[in-house]
């Protein structure tokens, strides 16, 4: 395992905008904020979403969509850059009104309604490439 030390230098609660991308809002964030680095928690619920299935064999995403109103029961992730911007690695689980649950990597969702809790550190962490999986991941 790889690792390193960082120290927290700002704490932010967030509410997202009704009608954004959920994922796209966290990103013009960091940006407007200059973070570099940070994790964050989220509730709320969105009207649609689009999550990502990584198929390790085949090293590729999949795009699975889900255009119904859904409850964010959580959302975790953390703020990088990648190709120079600000990367926001979102995972949530949402559940229906049945209380079924779909869930994976968050790459967008129209927000009905969200709130998030946000941790900066000191540090920038940088995505580069990885060969073994041909994921973009933090070089630590």
């Amino acid at each position: 395992m790889d690792y390193r030390e960082l120290e927290g230098t700002c704490e932010f609660v967030a509410g997202l905008d009704h009608g954004g991308d959920w994922r796209a809002q966290i990103e013009t964030f960091a940006a407007e904020e200059d973070i570099g680095a940070a994790f964050f928690v989220g509730l709320g619920a969105v009207q649609d979403v689009e999550f990502y299935f990584y198929d390790q064999d085949e090293q590729e995403y999949y795009p699975e969509y889900f255009d119904e109103p859904l409850e964010v029961a959580a959302c975790v992730g953390n703020i990088s850059t990648l190709d120079g911007e600000p990367f926001a690695h979102t995972h949530a689980v949402c559940s229906r009104e049945d209380a079924t649950t779909v869930a994976g990597h968050l790459n967008s969702g129209t927000v009905f309604a969200g709130e998030l809790y946000v941790r900066a550190f000191d540090a920038d962490l940088v995505r580069e490439h990885d060969e073994t999986t041909d994921l973009d991941l933090w070089p630590l």
